[in-house]
């Protein structure tokens, strides 16, 4: 069995495992009680069929573990192509005190802009630069827990990824990219490289990505320190990792659509699951 081959089916165990998890839930821990939906809205009820609200049931008790199986996901790239992954690593150091002073003033004009003008638009090059240009005999602890670390064995490096869903809010973005520049600007750095990865881009391409809240903060479609989808996935498991993660998806997805319809829904899948691929 290939690298690839062993990344793939460790993917489906990750993936097999969170599903009938969430399977189980919306069969007998938390299942969709029509008559408990009916006596809580019936207005709702009166008015819509309540097989949108048993698919909107689903949707909630599927997409809230989704988010921590990315990381997991992401740990098993990283073993099985660089060749090792950690969630959540501490990673301690010191930085000198007029870099921090001018990470909290790039963070404050991305986010009020300076006085009297626009507010300014991320340049992540610049914005770097600018930060590590900063002089101080003073080295103050720094603390940072990055989402995932993860380290190229053969070529000696280490990364860490700010790993968020594909749609992420304002306050994250920044918290995320605060540790980014802190871990930068360590003395000595102790990293190789920091990134700021979403997972998959629901807008396709990456010069259409136009999520509002994260582009107060990085420029999504230009800024080297952010990863979308497959730029994250090969650069944190190698070449080959992006088609390792569809075909493992896609193999084992059939299997639950079926499930989900004659187990959760009631009724027979229709004949072009395989349309639904990825």
């Amino acid at each position: 069995m290939t690298e690839k081959q062993e990344m793939k089916k460790a993917i489906q165990s990750v993936i097999k495992i969170m599903m009938d998890r969430v399977m189980n839930k919306v069969l007998v821990e938390e299942p969709f009680v029509k008559e408990e939906h009916k006596a809580k809205k019936p207005l709702y009820a009166a008015l819509v069929p309540d097989e949108i609200f048993k698919g909107s049931h689903f949707e909630r008790r599927f997409v809230t573990p989704f988010g921590g199986a990315w990381e997991k996901l992401a740990i098993v790239a990283a073993n099985k192509g660089l060749g090792y992954g950690e969630k959540g690593r501490t990673i301690i150091g010191k930085v000198n005190a007029e870099r921090l002073r001018r990470i909290q003033e790039v963070l404050n004009n991305l986010e009020h802009g300076e006085k009297g003008k626009k507010r300014v638009r991320p340049d992540w090059d610049n914005e770097l630069k600018y930060i590590l240009q900063g002089k101080s005999t003073k080295l103050i602890p720094v603390t940072v827990i990055s989402d995932v670390y993860a380290e190229d064995k053969k070529n000696k490096k280490k990364y860490t990824f700010e790993l968020k869903a594909p749609l992420p809010n304002s306050d994250q973005t920044k918290v995320s990219k605060e540790k980014m520049l802190k871990l930068y600007s360590m003395e000595p750095c102790q990293i190789d490289g920091a990134y700021y990865a979403l997972p998959y881009n629901p807008f396709g391409k990456r010069e259409n990505y136009s999520w509002a809240f994260p582009a107060r903060w990085f420029d999504m479609k230009n800024d080297r320190a952010v990863l979308i989808g497959d730029e994250f996935w090969e650069k944190i498991g190698g070449l080959g990792t992006y088609k390792a993660f569809i075909d493992a998806v896609n193999e084992i997805g059939k299997e639950y659509k079926d499930r989900i319809y004659r187990e959760f829904l009631g009724i027979e899948p229709p004949t072009h699951l395989d349309e639904g691929n990825l």
